[in-house]
């Protein structure tokens, strides 16, 4: 099974997957090919169960502050709200995904504004590792959102972004620019650039055959016949 003979784009990839995929199974295809660390930290959560995310990853890095301004620091950027936060949304482009780390879960790293702004510049979501607020404006908006939870304290006087666009790691997961991440009820996972032709036909093969196991149990196949004859469970 080859990419020519399932999409032809990116968008027709991300369509496909969301459409027939789900983090269980890419997961599970990953495992067989050696890529057994690919799930970020279960705590990554959609703000609404239904919520499904996939895109190109746009990494974005923050440290703890404890003031909104330091005008005698040695970084220019302590002197500046929110350090490069603003540039790095405004950085965005069509089919990214913002994913942010490296602060303390003590604030929120999300909100109303940034998703208004991320759906103007064709974002498909937001990846946080913390926590996210303003959370009925943004179902409202069914802005594509994971994150531990919400939590309505403001981020201003607590951290800065330093940089964007550049490798950073989440749990066991390095997640570079460009490299895919697909969340859904069960998680979020990391798909590398480098395997995603091969991870998503093998996953799209699976799926389509767990759905033969399905049929198979509920037309009173046993358990054992069925994975004997499918390879699948």
């Amino acid at each position: 099974m080859t990419k020519a003979k399932l999409w032809k784009s990116e968008d027709e990839l991300f369509s496909l997957a969301q459409r027939e995929l789900f983090t269980c199974v890419v997961g599970d295809v990953m495992d067989k090919i050696g890529l057994q660390k690919q799930f970020l930290p279960p705590q990554i959560q959609p703000l609404q169960r239904e919520m499904v995310v996939i895109g190109r990853a746009m990494p974005v890095l923050s440290v703890d502050v404890f003031a909104e301004r330091t005008a005698d620091s040695a970084n220019k950027l302590m002197d500046k709200p929110f350090g490069l936060m603003l540039e790095a949304l405004d950085d965005l482009r069509k089919n990214e995904v913002y994913v942010n780390t490296g602060s303390s879960p003590r604030n929120a790293l999300w909100g109303e504004l940034m998703s208004t702004r991320a759906l103007k510049l064709g974002c498909r979501g937001a990846v946080l590792n913390g926590y996210t607020r303003d959370t009925r404006r943004i179902l409202e908006m069914k802005f594509p959102t994971f994150a531990f939870g919400s939590y309505g304290q403001d981020s201003a006087p607590r951290y800065k972004v330093v940089d964007f666009r550049l490798p950073i790691e989440i749990g066991q997961v390095r997640v570079r620019p460009g490299d895919i991440l697909f969340g859904d009820a069960d998680g979020v996972l990391l798909v590398p650039a480098e395997a995603e032709d091969e991870v998503f036909a093998r996953a799209l093969e699976k799926a389509r055959g767990e759905k033969l196991v399905k049929k198979a149990i509920e037309e009173g196949s046993s358990a054992v016949e069925a994975f004997k004859k499918f390879g699948i469970m």
